[in-house]
């Protein structure tokens, strides 16, 4: 993971109890956001919490927004897990990004400066048909799940993403390994064009 992408300045974040030692630091993301607050967009997710930056792309939470957020969702973190979860998070938001570039690439987004994220959310208790049928196949579910918009040229093309947790190889430094099902959704015609185009060859 890159770190050296810029951090923004802290800002004052309500801490709750238990959480005193955690930063409110937070980095920016190397993902593009379409609209920004006030344009009449509705992204759906926390703006408190994954805002845009100066150079326009969303920013990451802190760890101590990371800890209030699973507070309130009823989990039950611990602040010294915060230091190694928060990276783990962006990385694999990062990788996220990554793969869904590779979907829209040579898809017409270069020519306004490649696509950009309009809108995520997570619903980690929502299987995914894909996700059902490899249950049944005998695999594990997936530990989270993802829809994000994506804003290619004015185009949203919606996509989902299945998080797996891979295999640990026992090895220093690799004891947490990551799986990402990354696709586009098959709910409109260019959705089922992408993904006929990959399973046959042809994009």
């Amino acid at each position: 993971m890159d770190q050296t992408r810029p951090k923004k300045p802290s800002l004052p974040i309500s801490k709750l109890p238990g959480s005193r030692s955690l930063a409110t630091d937070r980095e920016v993301s190397t993902i593009p956001r379409a609209g920004l607050p006030g344009e009449g967009g509705k992204p759906a997710n926390s703006e408190q919490e994954s805002g845009v930056s100066g150079t326009g792309n969303w920013i990451y939470p802190s760890e101590q927004m990371f800890f209030n957020a699973m507070k309130r969702k009823n989990y039950d973190p611990r602040t010294e897990d915060m230091r190694s979860i928060v990276p783990i998070h962006n990385a694999v938001n990062e990788r996220a990004w990554m793969e869904i570039k590779q979907w829209e690439r040579g898809r017409g987004a270069a020519k306004c400066g490649g696509p950009r994220l309009d809108s995520f959310s997570g619903t980690a208790g929502a299987l995914t048909p894909r996700a059902r049928w490899n249950m049944l196949l005998g695999y594990q579910a997936p530990f989270d799940r993802h829809d994000w918009v994506v804003d290619r040229c004015g185009t949203k093309v919606e996509y989902v993403i299945d998080f797996y947790s891979g295999k640990d190889e026992a090895k220093q430094g690799k004891s947490l390994n990551f799986y990402l099902d990354v696709r586009p959704k098959l709910n409109s015609w260019e959705g089922w064009k992408m993904r006929l185009g990959k399973t046959w060859g042809f994009s």
